[in-house]
């Protein structure tokens, strides 16, 4: 499929949506999210992959959302505009989706790449939620899953005070998984997939799908679904094959089934 927005291609059995807005420094567009979801739900029926990475350039993740194409919305307006639904969408994909992280990631950038399930940022990455200037505050998840992410005091910073995030903090916060030069963050990011890529599907899918329940579930209910989803595993090929694989010291056969 052609996009106007977005670049896609395969890498081994990754994914990746690269965002193509470099003058806006890859503005989160209405259009351009369409697009990025058609994208992530099409390599969701590709069983060719396995996982997903979302990245912009060196210079920009995404610097926030299009703010010239909301500056004189009223609140129906907003309530009938599909744009914020697709970050709700993003995080029903089933296979793992990892953000490439470079430059800035702020407001919608910075809630996108939340939303994925981890984040590869390179050493010039900077993470912010400066709807505050604007005389708003994050509506696609910023303050819900920042706060899960860095604790309440630094949350209430960034919303608030418009405090940004370099790579090396992210890291110590908690807020991305580990941070690389430049040069490198796609390509670890794209190597991160292509590990995860490698590994038994159906299993993938399900301990993501636990582990995103941490945040939906009380412990005693969370719990409970987890072992639901570990009992149902026993029912796959692939559970088979992996413990033969171990007990007969071979390389495993996954089949996603």
């Amino acid at each position: 499929m052609n996009y106007e927005y977005i670049l896609t291609r395969t890498d081994g059995r990754v994914g990746i949506v690269q965002f193509n807005r470099p003058k806006a420094l890859n503005a989160l567009s209405p259009a351009l999210m369409s697009e990025v979801i058609a994208a992530l739900e099409a390599f969701e029926r590709d069983a060719a992959v396995g996982a997903i990475v979302i990245t912009g350039n060196e210079r920009a993740f995404a610097a926030g959302a299009d703010i010239k194409e909301m500056a004189q919305a009223s609140v129906v307006d907003m309530l009938h505009n599909p744009f914020i639904d697709y970050w709700d969408r993003l995080r029903r994909i089933s296979k793992p989706v990892i953000a490439a992280v470079s430059g800035f990631a702020f407001g919608g950038g910075c809630e996108l790449a939340m939303a994925c399930d981890m984040i590869v940022a390179s050493e010039t990455a900077v993470f912010g939620q400066p709807e505050i200037n604007l005389g708003v505050m994050p509506g696609a998840g910023g303050t819900q899953r920042l706060t899960r992410a860095v604790g309440k005091a630094l949350a209430m910073e960034m919303v608030l005070n418009d405090r940004r995030l370099s790579a090396a903090e992210a890291e110590q916060y908690g807020l991305v998984n580990r941070v690389v030069p430049v040069e490198l963050y796609l390509e670890e990011a794209v190597k991160l997939a292509q590990q995860i890529a490698a590994r038994a599907p159906v299993a993938v899918r399900l301990a993501k799908e636990a582990i995103n329940a941490v945040y939906e579930m009380p412990l005693q209910a969370g719990l409970a679904h987890e072992r639901r989803l570990f009992y149902m595993l026993f029912a796959t090929a692939d559970q088979k094959e992996g413990m033969d694989a171990f007990v007969n010291k071979r390389a495993a056969n996954w089949q996603g089934k």
